[in-house]
């Protein structure tokens, strides 16, 4: 069986596809994860968080808050069914 290492490294050093999270005093994961949100507060943060820094093109930075509007609707829905 093969063991797992430890990394030592700190996995918000690095990010993959971009630099629109690196440069935030707390990264969306790390304030999701802290706070114990669920998957749709938790995607509503992230796509909110990196709207103005991850596109240069408007219609872009809309779509991504059009993505965060989106997961407060289905929590919204879901909550209602309960």
């Amino acid at each position: 069986m093969k063991k797992h290492k430890r990394s030592d490294t700190n996995p918000t050093a690095k990010q993959v596809g971009g630099q629109h999270y690196k440069n935030l005093s707390i990264q969306p994961s790390e304030y999701i994860l802290k706070n114990n949100l669920d998957w749709c507060s938790g995607n509503a943060i992230k796509y909110i968080t990196r709207w103005k820094f991850k596109h240069d093109s408007l219609d872009k930075q809309l779509e991504d808050i059009d993505k965060a509007i989106h997961y407060l609707e289905l929590l919204k829905s879901y909550l209602n069914q309960k």
